[in-house]
């Protein structure tokens, strides 16, 4: 997007009772985007219902009359066997713009190093693909005094993270990306890894909103994958080492899945099938938006699924292995309460919730911004700012002034509650509640140690947590707690007995010792899977002699056990056909030391390929929020049918039926049922057709059972 300094133009239970409480937080792009975005989805949660954890394996946190504890009335269970990614050395982000008067200023640099941030994206947003490096221009921009490269650079290192860059695709040329590789890596010395090739380019107008410039006369994904193709042979040809990645769209988001005039799929698929042997990774935005702090604040849901539909996409589109290619999220931020605890709670959720899903970094939307429209929110001044820190500026009569200059905002204590619980090397693990208005994340450390991130989303009232640990033992002794609450400006910590009341809209973090902090088995390498569509075989490399293995299914932040061996592979059985399951393994010794999870693999079963039907069914025409599906429906049987019912279930909540043709359409919740008095002749097919609509990540339906049956589906 265009954005201006002032505003963006377009087991053993009870162990901890803790009053929990977080807010929502709301994302949104700009006003152009705002109506055409939509947001990501749930994601990784194992088809079948799955039994408790072992309650033998759960302990109880420590601490000073624990068995006087407040009753809970929210229970979160954090269990270390469900093991997700680890944090890499980049995860914390945030952008700097060069439109900022205060981009590599000590004291800057200070505060994003006091917050934990290890990667700094330039030159920002939309002015990237209006950018010269060379001689520092922006033609049709703001280029504030003292924000050149080599000043940015300057306060990357004060600061000590690496740069994230984005080369000008839009009014640029590879030879000047190329040179700017060669002045920044070869001449300057500078390491820098990471080189995206433009900004949020599929705003060029090729499906019919232009903010981003684009002097190319086609402006399809065709074209932009060449282009990619170009300048990254021409950058690697100077330094081989660095990363190029491509600008895609998040699933759910505007443009995602439509396909534009004379292009043969959308601008992922083009891209990714295009130029997916050249690139090292993709990079995506998400403004999920809400009308509400309340509706954004649920966004963070719909996570999961987003990040299992883009990973599905790189490894259908990208080619020959496609694996090797990662995902950053290099922009997200909110549209209600930017500068106050609903963007704050909105951070801490979604940082966590992304780095836990393999995205290697996350940034947010920026470090100053500048004054908007005010309001109150949740009882605080927001300044409708989009930075981290206040720009000290005012309106135009100065009747509203923000804080002092580079006074923090809420997220930014966000930011740095996650600098202390998301550290490079932390894996995050298995962590779910049962009460949707509280967050819940967990990693543990390379010694062993846990660390708890809870959110309480609702604005009006505390609530009371009961902390379950599987696969994890507390040490003796009060764990530590930081907290940041609604209105504060500063993070307090201190240690927690039996209770920890935690106020309305506010974020607390959990840090427990190990009690076993002994020397465990090596941890397993990733398995692989061959499935059927009610069975699969796990296979993983050998950990080391004399080890046992254990494999465990992921559901709701728990593991399930599906069963242990001697050997480097398991047979599973009873999956549920056209279901997605996430499993890990975790080796154990003689001795009863547990290594940690696996990293995690996530896989569909099939469906059956003697199934007495068959069901082929398109998205074949998608428009952002909707799309026409289409379902053709065969009797793979010697015997005709006088008449049909064809049932699915919509993969998430924010998917419905619009309307129907060719049948009689019913749904109930998540389930349809397509009925017909026809005759279905033996091997005979029909076509039945519907509208749907979504709000997030679109899950197309895997599994339909015709008359009871479940169908081969293709």
């Amino acid at each position: 997007m265009n954005r201006s300094l002032h505003r963006r133009t377009l087991a053993s239970t009870v162990l901890l009772a803790v009053t929990a409480a977080v807010i929502p937080a709301a994302l949104s792009p700009s006003t152009a985007q705002a109506a055409a975005r939509s947001a990501p989805a749930a994601l990784f949660a194992p088809a079948a219902a799955l039994p408790a954890p072992d309650s033998a394996r759960a302990a109880a946190l420590p601490g000073p009359n624990s068995a006087r504890a407040a009753a809970s009335d929210t229970r979160v269970d954090v269990d270390v066997r469900a093991g997700l990614a680890t944090v890499g050395s980049g995860a914390l982000g945030v952008n700097h713009a060069i439109w900022d008067s205060q981009l590599g200023t000590p004291a800057v640099a200070d505060l994003l190093k006091d917050a934990g941030v290890r990667m700094l994206r330039y030159p920002g947003g939309s002015y990237a693909d209006i950018y010269h490096w060379r001689d520092h221009t922006a033609p049709g921009g703001y280029v504030a005094p003292d924000t050149d490269f080599d000043t940015f650079m300057a306060g990357a290192r004060r600061t000590g993270a690496e740069p994230m860059i984005i080369a000008n695709y839009g009014t640029g040329t590879a030879q000047e990306a190329a040179d700017w590789v060669r002045y920044a890596n070869i001449t300057k010395g500078y390491a820098a890894r990471y080189w995206t090739i433009g900004n949020e380019n599929y705003g060029n107008g090729h499906y019919g909103s232009a903010w981003e410039a684009d002097d190319h006369a086609d402006k399809s994904p065709k074209e932009y994958a060449a282009t990619v193709v170009a300048y990254a042979q021409a950058m690697k040809a100077v330094d081989p080492t660095i990363k190029i990645g491509a600008v895609l769209t998040m699933p759910g988001n505007w443009p995602d899945a439509i396909v534009g005039t004379g292009d043969q799929g959308s601008w992922n698929q083009e891209v990714l099938t295009r130029a997916g042997s050249v690139i090292d990774f993709v990079d995506v935005h998400w403004y999920p938006g809400g009308s509400s702090a309340a509706e954004t604040l649920t966004k963070s849901s719909q996570i999961q699924d987003a990040a299992f539909l883009l990973r599905r996409q790189i490894d259908s589109y990208a080619g020959t292995n496609a694996g090797r290619i990662t995902i950053s999220m290099t922009e997200t931020n909110v549209d209600v309460g930017r500068n106050t605890q609903p963007g704050a709670l909105f951070l801490a959720d979604v940082y966590s919730g992304l780095l836990a899903q393999g995205v290697f970094t996350v940034h947010w939307w920026n470090v100053h911004n500048g004054l908007g429209t005010v309001s109150t929110v949740a009882g605080q001044t927001d300044y409708n700012d989009f930075g981290l820190l206040s720009s000290g500026n005012c309106n135009a009569d100065n009747t509203v002034c923000q804080p002092p200059l580079n006074t923090p905002f809420a997220p930014y204590y966000a930011l740095k509650l996650m600098g202390q619980f998301a550290r490079p090397g932390d894996r995050f693990v298995g962590a779910g509640t049962d009460n949707a208005l509280i967050g819940s994340h967990a990693v543990r450390r390379a010694n062993g140690d846990l660390a708890v991130l809870l959110i309480n989303k609702d604005p009006d009232a505390a609530r009371t947590v009961a902390l379950n640990y599987h696969g994890f033992t507390p040490a003796a002794g009060a764990p530590t707690v930081a907290s940041f609450v609604n209105g504060a400006d500063e993070i307090t910590t201190s240690t927690a007995g039996s209770a920890l009341s935690l106020p309305p809209y506010s974020i607390s973090l959990v840090t427990l010792r190990s009690a076993n902090p002994v020397a465990a088995p090596p941890t397993p390498a990733r398995p692989t899977v061959t499935a059927t569509d009610r069975t699969a075989t796990i296979s993983w490399p050998s950990a080391g002699g004399g080890l046992k293995y254990e494999v465990y299914s992921q559901s709701n932040g728990l593991a399930a056990q599906l069963g242990e061996t001697t050997s480097t592979s398991l047979p599973v059985r009873n999956l549920e056909p056209g279901k997605r399951y996430t499993v890990n393994v975790v080796a154990r010794d003689g001795s009863g030391r547990a290594s940690a999870a696996s990293p995690p693999l996530t896989f569909v079963t099939g469906t059956p390929a003697d199934a007495p039907c068959t069901v082929k069914f398109r998205d074949t025409n998608d428009w952002g929020n909707g799309y026409v599906g289409s379902i053709d429906i065969t009797n793979n049987t010697a015997s005709g049918l006088t008449g049909w019912t064809l049932t699915f279930g919509w993969p998430t909540t924010w998917q419905s039926l619009n309307s129907g043709w060719n049948a009689t359409w019913t749904a109930d919740g998540r389930t349809v049922r397509v009925t017909s008095d026809a005759a279905l002749a033996a091997g005979g097919s029909t076509n039945v057709g519907f509208v749907g609509n979504y709000s997030g990540p679109n899950v197309l339906p895997e599994v339909f059972t015709l008359n009871g049956k479940v169908c081969r589906s293709e």
